[in-house]
Parts: C-alpha cells; sequence; structure tokens
C-alpha cells in the first residue's frame, strides 16, 4: 500500500513523503480511512513549523521533529476493526487525523460521520470551529452580553460568529481591514482596528461605555490578553482561547491586581481539556461540540466556507505553509485535496 504524508521535518522544512508499506493490521477499536481532504491549522501547525514552540527540539514530545502533522481529516471508512462501532466500511467520517492519503485511526479519538449534502472539503474546516467553540464551551455567557474578541484569524471569526449565534452583541478586534471585512461578510457587525488605545476607545463607544462581560484572545500572545483586560467591564470574563507560545516581558502585578480588584474571571479554554464523547450526561464533548457546528453550518449560520482561500493539492504544502505564514491575508485557509486527479 503506497501512503503519502506531509512531514515537518525541521525548522521551516516541510515535505509531502511517499512510502509503501504493508496494509496495517488494525486493532480492534481502529478504523482504515482512506483520505479525501485536510485542513491546516495555521496556529498549531506553523507553530510547530517555524519552531515557536519549542517542544519540537526535545525528545520524546508529541510534535518533536520530524513531526506528522496534521489534525483535521475528512475520508471514506475502507476498513474496520472487530470492535468499531462508530462508522462502517464506505461511511464518510470527520475526524482528528493527519495530513495523509490513508490513515489508520483509533474511534477512542472523534469520529463523526459526515451527511452526503455537506461538502467534505468544507467539513473538514470546520475542524477550527471545534477549537473556537471550546470558549463558548467555558464562558458564562449570561443574557444579552458584550463580548469582544481579539483577533479576527480562523478561530476568532468562528468564535465571533458563534457567541452571535448564542445572541451576544460582539466585536471583533484586529489591526488587519481584510480580516475585519471577511469577520463582516460572516455576520460579524462591529469589527475596530487600529492602534491598541484607537481599539480600546472605539469598543468603550461602542459599549456605551460599558465594556465587553466577555473578552476573547483569539490570538495567544500575552500582549493581547492585557489589551483584552483593559477592554474588560468589572465582573467580566476573560477566555485565553489562543495558546500564548510568545515570550512577554511585562508587569504581572498589573494582571493580577486589576483582576483582583475588579473582580475579574481568567478562564482557560484549550479544547483537549473537553472530553472525546459524553461521560455524564449532557455534558459538553467533543463529539457534542462537532455536532452542535455541523447543525448550524447546515442551518446557514455559522459560515466555514468563506474562511477557506485555497484548495491545493498535497504536493503543494510547502506553498500552503509559507502562504499562511507570510501572506496570511491571502491565505486564510487552506484545503488539502487529497482526491484522485
Amino acid at each position: 500500500m503506497r501512503i503519502r504524508e506531509v512531514v515537518v521535518t525541521g525548522q521551516n522544512q516541510v515535505e509531502l513523503q511517499t512510502a509503501d508499506v504493508d496494509a496495517p493490521l488494525l486493532a480492534a477499536n481502529e478504523l482504515l480511512i482512506d483520505t479525501e481532504y485536510t485542513f491546516i491549522s495555521s496556529g498549531t501547525e506553523l507553530a510547530n513549523y517555524t519552531g515557536r514552540e519549542p517542544k519540537v527540539f526535545q525528545k520524546g514530545t508529541w510534535c518533536e521533529y520530524p513531526w506528522r502533522s496534521g489534525y483535521a481529516n475528512v475520508g471514506i471508512v475502507r476498513e474496520v476493526g472487530a470492535n468499531v462501532t462508530r462508522a462502517a466500511p464506505g461511511d464518510r467520517v470527520f475526524t482528528y487525523g493527519r495530513h495523509a492519503s490513508t490513515i489508520s485511526y483509533s474511534q477512542d479519538r472523534l469520529v463523526a460521520p459526515v451527511k452526503q449534502a455537506m461538502d467534505p472539503g468544507v467539513v473538514a474546516a470546520s475542524r477550527m470551529a471545534g477549537v473556537a467553540m471550546t470558549a463558548i464551551v467555558v464562558a458564562e455567557v449570561g443574557t444579552n452580553p458584550w463580548v469582544v474578541v481579539f483577533g479576527l484569524g480562523l478561530v476568532g471569526n468562528l468564535a465571533s460568529q458563534m457567541f452571535r449565534i448564542h445572541g451576544c452583541r460582539v466585536i471583533g478586534v484586529d489591526p488587519v481591514e481584510e480580516r475585519r471585512k471577511l469577520a463582516q461578510r460572516c455576520g460579524v457587525t462591529h469589527t475596530v482596528g487600529g492602534s491598541a488605545e484607537a481599539a480600546q476607545a472605539e469598543i468603550r463607544e461602542i459599549t456605551d461605555g460599558d465594556l465587553g462581560n466577555i473578552t476573547v484572545d483569539a490570538v495567544g500572545h500575552s500582549g493581547v490578553v492585557m489589551q483584552a483586560l483593559r477592554a474588560t467591564a468589572d465582573h467580566g470574563q476573560i477566555i485565553i482561547l489562543g495558546s500564548p507560545r510568545v515570550r512577554v516581558d511585562g508587569n504581572l502585578t498589573e494582571l493580577l491586581s486589576d483582576t483582583h480588584l475588579r473582580w475579574i474571571t481568567i478562564r482557560g479554554a484549550l479544547e483537549w481539556c473537553v472530553p472525546m464523547y459524553p461521560d455524564i450526561g449532557d455534558r459538553p464533548s467533543q463529539w457534542s461540540k462537532q455536532q452542535t457546528i455541523f447543525d448550524w453550518m447546515a442551518r446557514g449560520e455559522l459560515h466555514v466556507e468563506p474562511l477557506i482561500s485555497h484548495r491545493l493539492k498535497p504536493e503543494r504544502i510547502k506553498q500552503a505553509y509559507d502562504g499562511l505564514l507570510n501572506e496570511p491575508n491571502v491565505y486564510t485557509g487552506v484545503v488539502l485535496d487529497w482526491t484522485s486527479d
């Protein structure tokens, strides 16, 4: 069996490798899936590609070089192990599988059937909506709050849409005009740009001085958290949705003092802390998140397709990574098409 797979071989080095391997002997809970489409995570994947994530240089870590990247996969099930119950051969499924033409995959991780009416490339891109929705899971939304989302890349755009679906009044903040315009096309009415000071003044004006009941750092930058703090109302919440990776020097007391004096709650929103499937009653899970996302997409409430700027063959993975890294306003989202020409 010939397999093609994306491998990050070193800092700023990625290639599509091809190997002839024996067909895997599936474990009882594994599926063999022929990939149709995958989607690139411009956060995690680029952090590992560029070496901003220091663990890539540490032996034994999950992302050490060489790293087989990707965690958004749509494909057709070819075979299943004896105990697999979540899919059958011939089913199209959405999984957290990697960038490879064929994958063996455990049903202990997410396996979600895909309806035939849904564009499988767009379904692969909905993976970023799963990341974004964790902000909804951890937040105490309440009634008619102002929500200020800092960063209107893929995750921030989708988080803004989701808070809007929940009936919140949403303000998206990003210095890049193209991202603000894209968010507006996706239904985010209020967008703010300019310097941190100008954005703060505009947020205050839009909210009539109330500021954000919920603020979200969708960038993954400690400096943005400080900007979010200043835009958060007393008794409000700050959601750290992006993973902070870049060192920022500053006065930690400023953060802690303001949090203490104004009774602000800071909530982490790493999606991997959510169980894969419901474990107690209807508690949120990766499964329930994805079912909700599919439903919102089917009803035309969550707009994922406008975020896809490129559909490329896997052979162009270097172009895809470098485009996302160096031209983020042009390469807003990249689907890899693994189907035959």
